[in-house]
């Protein structure tokens, strides 16, 4: 049975199957073909690589490729979707290797939030290591953000993997936020924060690869500092605050 495009497990929403990603169920054959595709549209662009320079580097044929995708716009889609499960899966590990004791979830966060209580210097650190992952990735992933160089390829029309893409970035913005709650900030700043760091960390990936400049998460790791810092500076005033009273009272 050939590996067709599903698109509602691209969108990660529900199926009857279990939403299990396509590309999980490929075939050898189509496990070849994706890996190669991978590789060459990383490497060399969409448009760039033709159906037969995918068969002949995967050791196969068009007709299998087709046979097993269907069209290479689904091939792009199964691409993309499982390289987006993979970084997704790797920042999330990255996070949770680093020990989850400081990740205690969002109603902790609420909790230190109601007691006018710091945020603890783990929580804060939880989302610096986002970026502290996305520069090891960068190390092995020269040519920047598959994700950015896509859609400049299929941007504008109606390929399947335009939702993919930009399921990606709400992902990465929402992280962002997600950790920040955790920290204790409450969910308006949090939000505010969370896509400011995500321009920070879309911008860092552009400026290592186009801008060719090595120091760049140094910076990047300096700006964010700086706007964590400027959006829990309220909660570090109102927890001298209640000190203060405490002390008066």
């Amino acid at each position: 049975m050939p590996d067709t495009w599903n698109r509602s497990t691209a969108t990660g929403k529900a199926s009857g199957d279990g939403a299990v990603p396509d590309w999980a169920r490929l075939t050898p054959a189509g496990e070849r073909l994706l890996n190669a595709a991978s590789e060459l549209f990383y490497q060399q662009g969409i448009h760039a690589v033709g159906v037969d320079t995918i068969a002949e580097s995967a050791g196969t044929t068009k007709k299998t490729l087709y046979d097993r995708f269907g069209s290479k716009d689904s091939l792009v889609a199964m691409y993309l979707q499982r390289r987006a499960e993979r970084w997704k899966r790797f920042v999330e590990d990255h996070l949770n290797g680093q020990g989850t004791e400081t990740g205690e979830g969002e109603a902790a966060g609420d909790a230190r939030r109601v007691a006018g209580e710091d945020p603890p210097d783990g929580a804060v650190e939880r989302v610096l290591k986002v970026l502290e992952a996305l520069e090891v990735w960068s190390a092995h992933h020269s040519r920047g953000c598959a994700f950015v160089n896509a859609y400049a390829e299929i941007g504008g029309t109606g390929h399947p993997g335009l939702a993919i893409i930009r399921d990606e970035k709400e992902w990465t913005r929402a992280l962002y936020a997600r950790l920040l709650r955790e920290a204790g900030l409450d969910d308006t700043t949090a939000q505010a924060i969370g896509v400011q760091l995500s321009l920070l960390h879309e911008g860092t990936v552009v400026v290592m690869t186009a801008g060719d400049q090595p120091d760049v998460f140094e910076h990047a790791r300096v700006a964010a500092r700086q706007l964590i810092a400027a959006a829990t500076l309220p909660m570090i005033m109102n927890t001298y605050a209640f000190h203060m009273a405490g002390k008066s009272s």
